[in-house]
């Protein structure tokens, strides 16, 4: 029968994405679940308690430098990156530059975790190659009150790795323009800006948004970086829920941590929601 030979076919096609399924459920599904039966469920009694201590005054804090750390750094490197990725367009295709900068972002934008908090602490650090060069050379203290191991720090080192990304992530967007769109836009007797204000960036805006949410999740989901470089004190979420693991202290329970990761679930989810439909915008014209 056409429908009993049909999804035998079917079933042997989807075979190979059983591995990945598997993987996908232990390490996303299952710890996602455990998470929100967790966090409202105490002693196997539903309850709103570990929900209720999220509006503490110690996770409203925590949560508004989460927000501040992933908005400035997904500002800042949404901008600088769009300028390298045009840049980066405008060059020649097989430019040896144009391919050098490509594969550098690319590795740059891996480029996180304690090596990047050891880099900048061997730089600029209190004891910082650079920090003792500019005091012996000009008196100078680069490491100041030490604002790199502050919520200021952060923003910094987190940028660095957020620039690079936004290239990797906007340049399809750029490619995407067509010479015969400008060309159609000149000969209709537009200028170079107005083709750039009335064309290129109508197109290229939901890109960049989409691109911006995308550096604003991963920022705040980051946490070895900001573990490395923050010892004491828990200025952002993920450090927060460190220390409800490891410490008694905060709010009297550790179940807390399973609230505080909800909340980065939920913000993370909506926000790739939103991402994800930006993008179904920009596919439109990129095909």
């Amino acid at each position: 029968m056409p429908g009993g030979t049909l999804r035998p076919k079917r079933l042997t096609e989807a075979l190979p994405l059983l591995p990945f399924l598997a993987v996908v459920t232990v390490f996303l599904v299952i710890p996602t679940v455990t998470v929100i039966v967790n966090a409202f469920f105490v002693d196997g009694a539903f309850s709103l308690e570990r929900i209720g201590a999220l509006f503490s005054s110690t996770a409203l804090s925590a949560l508004g430098s989460s927000v501040v750390l992933s908005a400035s750094t997904a500002v800042i490197g949404a901008v600088l990156g769009a300028v390298l990725g045009w840049l980066i367009v405008s060059s020649s295709p097989t430019s040896m530059v144009r391919r050098a900068v490509i594969s550098l972002c690319s590795v740059l934008a891996q480029f996180g975790g304690v090596a990047l908090a050891f880099a900048f602490l061997a730089t600029v650090g209190l004891n910082g190659v650079l920090t003792l060069w500019v005091q012996q050379a000009f008196g100078w203290n680069l490491a100041g009150s030490g604002w790199l191991y502050s919520l200021t720090g952060l923003i910094v080192v987190y940028t660095y790795f957020q620039i690079p990304l936004m290239v990797i992530v906007f340049v399809p967007a750029l490619e995407g323009l067509r010479a015969q769109w400008r060309e159609a836009a000149i000969s209709l007797g537009a200028s170079r800006w107005q083709y750039f204000r009335e064309v290129a960036v109508p197109l290229l805006t939901p890109a960049f948004l989409g691109s911006a949410l995308l550096l604003f999740a991963n920022a705040f989901a980051a946490y070895a970086t900001a573990a490395a470089l923050v010892s004491q004190g828990s200025p952002i979420v993920p450090l927060l829920i460190r220390s409800a693991l490891t410490s008694e202290v905060v709010l009297g329970q550790s179940g807390f941590a399973y609230a505080l990761a909800l909340e980065m679930i939920v913000i993370v989810a909506v926000v790739m929601i939103a991402y994800n439909l930006l993008v179904r915008r920009t596919a439109r014209w990129l095909r």
